[in-house]
């Protein structure tokens, strides 16, 4: 009988023990704004090497660490080890971005016969939803899960005429890694006013490791699209679908960024300096997601693939990085260090004749998700 009881009791501490596989999250700080308030942070850790670190200034990735090949692990992802850093340098820099992401013609759209005007930050256009964006404010931090898939949610509520747009714009933002290392990030978004939307995460990758020599040019990518998005010379759309065969623009099948970024034979890549323009991967947004694209480092055997439900993949290949500021490692940040991947719709969609729809009505739910798949040879060995 003891021994029946001994087992039960085993039993019992069996299933209150925490599982073994479980990722984890866990709540710090990342200090203070110049106004006294404090920067928080969550670490979201699993058991295979993979640890994200997500701010709530931007309600930004700061840092993710992974595996190579070797188990060795790095940083991939750009960055600054303290807030002041980021105040000093807003590039963006692994942040949520928004209202409106990417490009608005002159800043301007109009919505039932009215005009709005946001503000120019990026010469005679509206950036990333204007000069205090998304990525420039202190958002909440409102729910902190462990695993099997550890997640932190934030909040941040836009008020109605904020930067410029209609409606009390309320959004939440939530990263999740699980033990297959996936790390999902998901923005929803509602509005009491019609309104655009457009939200997505502008994380810099250099997966050999950030401030790495070896930049990220020598990255293998692939992207699943037949057209871009042609641009003027300030980098709005056309308004055209331009097919991809024959051109620079050919990631159907892997290719080195390096082996074109500086073609300046075709015009689309002198006027973004490289890299900074719009694949069509769909014309909608869908209700489940599909391959944004793949990218693998032959130095360092560190891949991902992206995964969303938005129809247009903005891929940046770095070009403004000026090499006027460092990051964690200490390291200067120089044109083509890093790559960005943001899913979301078509740049300017608001003013463009057959884009996807970028208007919220009240009552509807805007929704992003998507999925980086991280692997390494360290890691694929462990599955």
């Amino acid at each position: 009988m003891k021994t029946i009881a001994a087992l039960g009791v085993l039993a019992a501490m069996a299933i209150a023990a925490p599982a073994a596989d479980a990722a984890t999250a866990k709540r710090g700080t990342f200090g203070k704004l110049p106004d006294g308030r404090t920067v928080d942070s969550v670490l979201l850790t699993n058991n295979r090497g993979i640890s994200a670190n997500i701010i709530a200034y931007g309600a930004s990735i700061q840092s993710l660490v992974m595996p190579d090949r070797a188990g060795k692990k790095a940083d991939i992802a750009l960055g600054h080890d303290n807030i002041g850093d980021y105040l000093a340098h807003p590039n963006f820099i692994g942040s949520t971005v928004g209202r409106f992401a990417n490009r608005i013609n002159a800043g301007r759209f109009t919505l039932n016969g009215r005009q709005y005007q946001t503000p120019l930050n990026d010469s005679t256009n509206s950036l990333h939803g204007g000069s205090v964006g998304f990525d420039k404010v202190l958002w909440q931090v409102v729910s902190v899960k462990n695993g099997p898939t550890a997640s932190v949610t934030l909040r941040y509520v836009s008020p109605d005429g904020d930067q410029g747009y209609p409606g009390t714009m309320t959004v939440d933002a939530t990263y999740a890694l699980d033990e297959q290392n996936n790390l999902t990030i998901e923005y929803t978004a509602t509005t009491d006013k019609e309104t655009i939307v457009n939200i997505s995460n502008h994380a810099y990758w250099n997966l050999s490791g950030e401030g790495s020599s070896n930049g990220a040019m020598g990255h293998v990518v692939t992207i699943p699209a037949d057209s871009i998005t042609p641009v003027d010379e300030t980098l709005i759309p056309t308004g055209a679908f331009r097919p991809v065969a024959g051109t620079v623009f050919d990631f159907r099948k892997p290719r080195a960024i390096g082996d074109r970024v500086r073609d300046a034979s075709d015009k689309q890549m002198v006027y973004g300096r490289g890299y900074d323009h719009n694949w069509v991967i769909g014309r909608k947004v869908t209700t489940t997601q599909h391959l944004m694209s793949r990218v693998s480092d032959p130095v360092s055997g560190r891949s991902f693939e992206l995964w969303s439900n938005q129809p247009g993949l903005q891929f940046y290949s770095g070009n403004f990085l000026n090499g006027t500021f460092s990051g964690k490692a200490k390291k200067i940040y120089r044109e083509g260090d890093a790559i960005v991947m943001e899913p979301q719709i078509f740049p300017d969609a608001i003013n463009q004749k057959g884009f996807p729809e970028a208007r919220l009505q009240p009552g509807q739910t805007y929704r992003n998700v998507m999925t980086y798949k991280f692997s390494s040879g360290a890691t694929a060995a462990r599955r």
